[in-house]
């Protein structure tokens, strides 16, 4: 049937329509470095501003705030990684760079800023995308790469300094949601039943039945925990279970205090989670393999594919830094809304492999 029948294979059809979609968009448009460095430079942009006002919403009485960094988080570090990247391959092509280089480096900072004063695994997420971009780069253009014991403490006193203003913001507005310690107490309070619950009831293909939020009608898989966004759920009207109001607090045991190896193990159980860690094992290994055919036809002369080396890196490394965050820090990462982008980066490394096909023939 074509109409899924659970949240899992509507998760697998609208992941199939998204792959569908991006190797299409890839093979139909001829994507230019000048066409990829503008729409990278726009799309940064544009989440540098949505992060910030979003961030400024939280300082405001009576006004709500969105938390766009969950969802759009890693499409921050698409957009940012492929604006740097193409900067560095007009560099390649002997054209300046410089006036983008200035601004890339702007705009990280703007993002990382008001990502980090959003949400704590948002900055984890940022500052592990660019070190990923910087390895994977240097790798792309002959850099060497030099992890000195200076520049490791240096980032570690970064990420510290970072958590110890943001405590200290929280203490001045007298705001918790800004408290890294508020974040750390809750998943000491909670992170450990939380997982001594998936281990005992988790099985191949779901949870032990009754062993979910619904009790005698827990499905025994697929029951909401990890799911595609509820409004599209609820406007395709799809007659699944759903986490809605104060309920959100019982799927939060999941979502929000755990892992996303712990929540994909509950919810599809252990042969669903080993389906998904071997496809980002091919994801990353095809968006690596392709890689090197960009950067050999490029030391060769060839200029054919310098937008798409951009677009490859740029996703490579979101996809990395999406999968390690969500899967092994905070499931929230690439549960919900951010599922979709996580979709679309695992497409735009995939696609990559059609062009390289095509055009070995």
């Amino acid at each position: 049937m074509l109409i899924a029948q659970n949240h899992l294979q509507f998760i697998i059809e609208v992941a199939a329509i998204i792959q569908m979609g991006v190797i299409l968009l890839l093979n139909i448009i001829p994507f230019t470095l000048s066409m990829v460095l503008f729409l990278s430079l726009i799309l940064t942009m544009f989440l540098a501003g949505l992060f910030s006002v979003d961030t400024a919403l939280l300082f405001l009485p009576y006004v709500s705030h969105q938390e766009f960094t969950h969802p759009f988080g890693p499409l921050a570090v698409f957009a940012w990684t492929t604006l740097s990247a193409s900067a560095s391959l007009l560099s390649e092509v002997d054209i300046k760079s410089t006036s983008i280089t200035a601004i890339s480096l702007i705009l990280f900072a703007v993002i990382a800023i008001a990502g980090g004063l959003m949400h704590r695994s948002f900055l984890i997420l940022w500052f592990l995308g660019w070190f990923l971009a910087y390895f994977i780069t240097s790798k792309s253009f002959r850099r060497s790469v030099k992890i000195t014991r200076k520049r490791i403490f240096t980032a570690v006193g970064a990420v510290i300094g970072g958590f110890a203003i943001l405590e200290l913001l929280a203490k001045i507005f007298n705001a918790e949601v800004l408290s890294p310690m508020v974040r750390l107490s809750r998943l000491e309070e909670y992170a450990l039943p939380s997982i001594k619950m998936v281990i005992k009831n988790t099985t191949l293909w779901g949870h032990v039945q009754g062993s979910c939020y619904w009790g005698a009608n827990c499905l025994g898989g697929s029951d909401g925990y990890i799911t595609l966004p509820m409004t599209l759920i609820s406007k395709l009207t799809l007659p699944f279970p759903l986490f809605f109001g104060v309920l959100v607090v019982k799927k939060d045991i999941i979502d929000y205090m755990l892992p996303g190896i712990f929540g994909i193990a509950f919810d599809f159980g252990y042969g669903g989670l080993l389906a998904l860690l071997g496809w980002c094992v091919i994801v990353m290994c095809c968006g690596f393999y392709v890689l090197r055919k960009y950067r050999s036809k490029r030391r060769v002369g060839s200029r054919t594919y310098l937008g798409r080396e951009a677009l490859l890196i740029g996703a490579l490394t979101a996809f990395i830094a999406q999968t390690i965050v969500g899967l092994f820090l905070f499931n929230r990462t690439i549960n919900g809304a951010a599922m979709i982008t996580y979709m679309f980066l695992s497409a735009m490394v995939i696609a990559h492999v059609v062009v390289v096909k095509k055009s070995l023939r």
